[in-house]
């Protein structure tokens, strides 16, 4: 079996912890499907426990699991015995276990050799456990307190033990998201919510929404395939690489970040359409005549939406979404003051927790920082698009140009440092395009606070009302 498993490993190109991994990946689909079928509550709650516990020993070895428990373990006693506080308290000791543990492992060594381990999934589990506590404090707050996502999530009541650990680790969701909410899980497993029978008849086939993830994942595994023989990240500390010019150096750097997001791709594509099999990944009926089901739930990228993003503003709308979407309920919207508007602080407090969140490496943390700056300078261009006037079509369809190609100069060269992580790899690599995509956003930014656009004039009847 051994022997096996390493042929196939060599065939593909990859280590065999990888191919582990992979394959127990797309086990979580089969099993996903089977949770439609098991008798009773308490059966899926403890099907979706066990299954998740199982495919991690598989996949991660018996530790995993041990390391799981942890930041399960302290989030329900926080809930049990300080509800008040349960939010910020789990949300204090499951990153400081995570940050523990991204310390200790020091994964992204690993992941850059081909090596895997559990804190990858580890870093989902946290994140789950930590909008269930604060979801939970939601609870005992006034209703005109809240947001409108608040008010959605929020729980009344304890979860069970065997709910909160289904929801945690359900059917391997775990491996790689997407995140979703404690209520949406007990709704989805009481087929109560969006899930209850309707006048529109019996639940909507997932089938159709499965077969069209998996053909995007073939694709993007085809296309990273492909493409990542001729721009390997490796290159990038190569001799040659040293001889090249800048526009060479940096049409190569711009490349490996868009060859190694489609990798990504590949992993949400699969890890979407787990989730649409079960039936999680049902969010609803178009309002269209007829209805059609929507399944987005679990959608956790738009890859023409990245790739051909207009603006950096749109990025954490189309890229890891459901962590995005988490990054602004739990943190973002947490850090503004009722009655006042976000600001930078809010917006660099958001990306540093992401940072975190991913480990304790320096591109990471300069990667995010960099995101603050590039959607910083997206939003003034932006504020300059508005002020054009509408009979100046062309100048306005320049700027949108512009961003656009400010967009992906700065994603890509920003990228550079998520992926060779060390300090002194990103310093350099940045530095031998002469910083440009640093550069570029600061220069918006400074230009922004000289150059403010005066706010569209409004009618003279608009005035008078």
């Amino acid at each position: 079996m051994a022997l096996e498993m390493e042929s196939m490993a060599s065939a593909i190109g990859v280590s065999v912890p990888v191919l582990r991994f992979l394959l127990c990946f797309v086990v979580t689909l089969p099993v996903s499907f089977t949770h439609r079928f098991v008798p009773s509550l308490f059966g899926k709650h403890l099907y979706a426990a066990l299954s998740g516990a199982f495919l991690s020993y598989l996949s991660f070895g018996f530790s995993s699991n041990l390391h799981f428990l942890v930041p399960m373990l302290l989030g329900y006693l926080s809930m049990v015995l300080f509800r008040p506080y349960c939010g910020i308290l789990t949300f204090l000791l499951g990153f400081g276990y995570l940050i523990g543990c991204h310390v200790y492992y020091m994964s992204g060594d690993a992941w850059k050799e081909g090596g895997i381990d559990a804190t990858g999934a580890l870093m989902v589990l946290t994140l789950k456990v930590i909008s269930c506590a604060m979801s939970y404090n939601d609870g005992l707050l006034k209703e005109e307190e809240l947001r409108e996502a608040q008010k959605k999530n929020r729980l009344i009541e304890l979860p069970s033990f065997i709910e909160y650990v289904g929801y945690c680790l359900c059917c391997g969701s775990h491996f790689a998201g997407p995140v979703f909410e404690m209520k949406d899980y007990l709704e989805w497993t009481e087929r109560k919510g969006i899930w209850a029978p309707t006048e529109k008849g019996p639940a909507p086939s997932p089938f159709g929404a499965t077969i069209q993830a998996l053909l995007q994942a073939t694709i993007c595994m085809a296309l990273y395939l492909y493409l990542i023989p001729h721009f390997n990240i490796s290159e990038l500390n190569g001799p040659a690489y040293q001889e090249w010019g800048f526009w060479k150096r940096l049409s190569y750097q711009f490349m490996s970040g868009f060859t190694a997001r489609w990798k990504y791709y590949f992993i949400w594509s699969i890890s979407e359409a787990a989730v649409i099999i079960s039936g999680l990944g049902f969010s609803g009926w178009t309002d269209t005549s007829p209805s059609k089901p929507k399944w987005d739930r679990a959608k956790n990228v738009d890859i023409l939406g990245v790739e051909f993003a207009k603006s950096s503003v749109q990025l954490p709308l189309v890229w890891n979404i459901q962590v995005s979407t988490w990054l602004r309920h739990y943190v973002y919207d947490r850090l503004v003051q009722k009655g006042k508007k976000p600001g930078f602080f809010q917006l660099l407090a958001t990306q540093t927790t992401s940072a975190v969140w991913h480990g304790l490496y320096p591109g990471y943390i300069i990667f995010f920082v960099q995101s603050a700056l590039m959607i910083a300078g997206s939003r003034v261009l932006y504020r300059w698009q508005q002020a054009i006037p509408s009979n100046m079509d062309v100048v306005k369809n320049l700027l949108v140009f512009i961003s656009f190609a400010y967009t992906v100069l700065v994603l890509n060269y920003s990228a550079v440092g998520f992926m060779v992580l060390t300090l002194q790899e990103t310093l350099a690599l940045y530095g031998s395009v002469y910083y440009i995509g640093t550069i570029a956003p600061i220069v918006l930014i400074l230009l922004g606070n000289m150059i403010k656009p005066a706010k569209p004039s409004r009618s003279k009847a608009r005035k008078e009302q």
